[in-house]
């Protein structure tokens, strides 16, 4: 159960920061300044639960990367399901208190079919799937039990969350994670939620591609290899 309470810690920390971020800093894909600073808060969010929890749960914070690791058999299904039930909570829960604290009045961070897509849903399913392949491609390799970068897992993983942002805001304002679009969206309503599911279809699609990347470019597990 403390793995469960420490994937919805970890998530509301990084939904509240990174997306409080982005409102306090007013970020709109023509303020370059509030865009990286955008970035950096998700990426310095992650690296900071990636030390934190890490021990505990693995610091997914993210279903996109729950879904790759179980289906990489790295979890099991019930892990699984509590991880995404507590991911869930605690990115609802961010959404609640930006909503408390923002009135409700500046889309609380959520996630939307930008200017760069030119308002089509398939553009945006397509950014958000290749970025969180990207991603979860970066996740599955920095955390390998063989080839993984150890210690520097959790900040290897947050720089490329930053980069993922610095591309991917232009067309949606980047999630790649679908807890931290869902809790945003529900309190935004409007557009936010209508599109919401956009937000979960292509990391989720993006998570499937990044294990199979990961099985091409990963080290092999057949017996004769683990004998060399």
């Amino acid at each position: 159960m403390k793995k469960y309470v420490a994937e919805a810690i970890g998530t509301f920390v990084l939904t509240f920061l990174g997306c409080g971020a982005a409102v306090s800093l007013g970020c709109a894909e023509d303020n370059t300044a509030a865009v990286v600073g955008t970035a950096i808060a998700f990426g310095l969010a992650v690296v900071a639960m990636a030390y934190t929890i890490g021990g505990v749960s693995g610091c997914h914070i993210n279903p996109a990367i729950t879904l790759a690791c179980f289906i990489d058999k790295r979890i099991s299904a019930k892990d699984c399901c509590g991880y995404i039930c507590g991911q869930l909570v605690g990115g609802i829960v961010a959404g609640a208190c930006l909503a408390a604290i923002y009135c409700c009045t500046s889309g609380l961070g959520a996630n939307g079919i930008g200017a760069g897509c030119h308002g089509s849903v398939t553009t945006a399913l397509v950014v958000e799937a290749i970025l969180t392949a990207l991603f979860v491609l970066v996740v599955l390799g920095s955390t390998d039990s063989k080839v993984g970068a150890g210690n520097f897992a959790g900040l290897a993983i947050g720089l490329s969350l930053i980069l993922i942002h610095l591309v991917g805001i232009h067309f949606t304002g980047t999630s790649v994670n679908p807890a931290r679009s869902i809790g945003p969206a529900l309190f935004a309503g409007g557009e936010a939620l209508a599109n919401v599911w956009v937000f979960i279809v292509g990391p989720f699609i993006g998570s499937v591609i990044a294990v199979i990347l990961w099985k091409l470019a990963g080290p092999c597990c057949c017996s004769k290899c683990e004998k060399e």
